[in-house]
């Protein structure tokens, strides 16, 4: 009889997969668990389209990424220990815990027609406006390659066994370089594609994710934490003060943003 096995065809396996892969092996080295909250955001869903309305103002639109980062980072500024990793060494295990919070964003880009996953850091997230959050994500999506991920590029040249070393030591460092590295928490969501990731690996101590809202305006979030460093009471916490910030502080900075006025806009780009 003759033979319907399918064809199967060669690639080849590129470096910036190896690097994907790297990440993703060095979290299974992480006693990672998640977290997870419904939010009511019916009211910030809003206040977000009011935003993207007020273009005569010359407001931009607003993603909930940049939402999300920033009231993150807020929460961050209160709680040290979401800013805190475990450095494994001699003679023990020590926690180190960064002065600020470096926020590292799952960036997907469609580069030569192929898919390419790349992570931007944000530093201080929580001392920056969320048009200017907004700025650098679209930065991220829109400028070269070379200029947003120069760091990324030039870690997927190297060999894989070295780039393993590399990465596994930036995690266990004391250095304050370790946090503008790696990041102090991640963030990754699909919400954009009317999906959600609710368990994507990560080598930061915690790491965020959203759902799309329902009909409801609730939202399904996530939050990934690193078992060694925290426990599951602490993570909850934090999620119910994230509601809060959302609910208040992004709320009423969002309200802000689309009733500013066209002359207090040009002031403000000046």
């Amino acid at each position: 009889m003759p033979s319907h096995a399918p064809i199967v065809t060669r690639s080849r396996f590129t470096a910036a997969r190896g690097c994907v892969s790297d990440v993703a092996r060095l979290a299974q080295e992480i006693p990672l668990f998640p977290v997870e909250r419904t939010m009511p955001l019916g009211p910030l869903a809003a206040a977000r389209a009011a935003v993207g309305k007020n273009a005569s103002a010359g407001t931009a639109r607003i993603g909930w990424a940049a939402v999300f980062l920033k009231a993150y980072a807020l929460v961050s500024r209160e709680t040290p220990m979401l800013r805190t990793w475990l450095v494994r060494g001699f003679p023990g295990a020590r926690l180190a815990t960064a002065a600020e919070s470096v926020a590292t964003l799952a960036v997907n880009r469609i580069e030569e027609g192929e898919d390419r996953l790349f992570w931007a850091r944000l530093a201080a997230p929580d001392a920056k406006s969320l048009p200017e959050i907004q700025q650098f994500i679209v930065d991220c999506a829109t400028k070269p390659v070379e200029e947003m991920f120069k760091r990324q590029l030039q870690l997927e040249m190297v060999p894989g066994f070295l780039r393993r070393t590399i990465l596994r030591w930036n995690m266990n460092s004391f250095s304050r370089k370790r946090a503008a590295r790696i990041g102090t928490f991640s963030l990754s969501t699909l919400a954009g594609m009317g999906a959600t990731n609710r368990f994507h690996p990560t080598i930061c101590t915690t790491s965020l994710s959203y759902a799309p809202l329902d009909d409801d305006g609730n939202c399904l979030v996530t939050l990934i934490a690193d078992h060694r460093v925290l426990d599951g009471a602490v993570v909850a916490r934090a999620l119910a003060r994230l509601e809060e910030v959302l609910c208040h502080e992004m709320l009423a900075e969002l309200r802000e943003l689309a009733t500013v006025s066209p002359m207090a806009a040009g002031k403000a780009c000046a």
